[in-house]
């Protein structure tokens, strides 16, 4: 089996129990602490949310509709690996989401403010669990996703602006500002869980890898991460031998993807990883003191 069929099984099966195992914790979080006190919070989740008290359709129906449009929009623009990644944790939560709102009919917990931050802490565990395991459930994702790959502007920004929208509209629902301010509330707490575990709020990390195997490294990370790296020289002080250093800065949730590549080609690689509080530059942040189109 070549190198490229063995990434395209990256997915070990730990990883499709985590998955389910963390789709299941949002599922019941939202469903058994959030829905019941009719609050809401940003993404796609929000959206199915809004539809669900306005409308009375069942979450995981508004759920599959619209991210099934999102999933096609982005067959056209993201091409056909990121739809296949995406799709197992989109259909997966469909399914569970569907059983938690059948079998989960009333408040798990009688206190509304403690039900709220378990549900959104809940959340935040359970797509944390998703992205650590290099997966997403789609969604606001994707719009984010194609907005960055046309535009200069970051797609935690993109995220953030998607999300603003959806929680004001619950204003137009609710007529609350108190709703509006959960809202936001709500959506701050997932953000800071999913953070805490995929393992830190740092937006990227950057990795030395250290390997007589530098190059084919090197080259599955272009072709297959699709990110850019650098090979620089350097020298073992203790051997007196010069070797080659391949540095990269990916995303947070890329980094289980790097340690895999560079793991199944040299067991043996040395490598450091490093939190990286700023990026800046094409595929991360916009430069400090510039602006880019969408932000006028």
């Amino acid at each position: 089996m070549n190198l490229k069929k063995k990434y395209l099984k990256s997915f070990y099966r730990r990883d499709y129990i985590v998955i389910l195992l963390g789709l299941s914790i949002y599922a019941i979080s939202l469903t058994g602490f959030l829905i019941p006190y009719k609050v809401v919070m940003g993404g796609l989740g929000g959206v199915s949310l809004l539809i669900k008290y306005s409308t009375g359709i069942p979450i995981w129906a508004s759920y599959f509709i619209i991210n099934l449009l999102l999933l096609v929009l982005a067959w056209f623009f993201l091409g056909r690996k990121y739809v296949l990644k995406t799709l197992f944790s989109s259909v997966g939560l469909t399914i569970i989401l569907n059983i938690a709102e059948r079998h989960i009919t009333v408040a798990l917990v009688g206190n509304e403010t403690m039900a709220i931050l378990v549900g959104a802490i809940g959340c935040g565990i359970g797509l944390g669990m998703v992205l650590a395991s290099n997966s997403s459930t789609g969604g606001t994702d994707i719009i984010a996703a194609i907005v960055t790959k046309y535009h200069y502007i970051s797609m935690g920004r993109v995220l953030m602006y998607v999300d603003v929208f959806i929680i004001l509209s619950s204003y137009l629902l609710f007529q609350s500002i108190e709703k509006v301010v959960i809202g936001f509330v709500i959506s701050s707490i997932i953000y800071y869980a999913v953070d805490m575990v995929i393992d830190g709020s740092r937006q990227s990390v950057q990795f030395f890898i250290f390997s007589p195997k530098y190059d084919k490294i090197a080259s599955h990370i272009n072709s297959e991460l699709e990110r850019g790296c650098s090979v620089v020289d350097g020298v073992g002080w203790y051997s007196q031998e010069p070797q080659k250093i391949v540095m990269l800065m990916v995303r947070r949730n890329e980094s289980t993807s790097v340690f895999r590549l560079v793991q199944r080609i040299d067991k043996d690689a040395f490598i450091t990883q490093t939190n990286v509080t700023g990026v800046y530059g094409k595929g991360f942040e916009p430069m400090i003191g510039t602006k880019s189109k969408v932000d006028g």
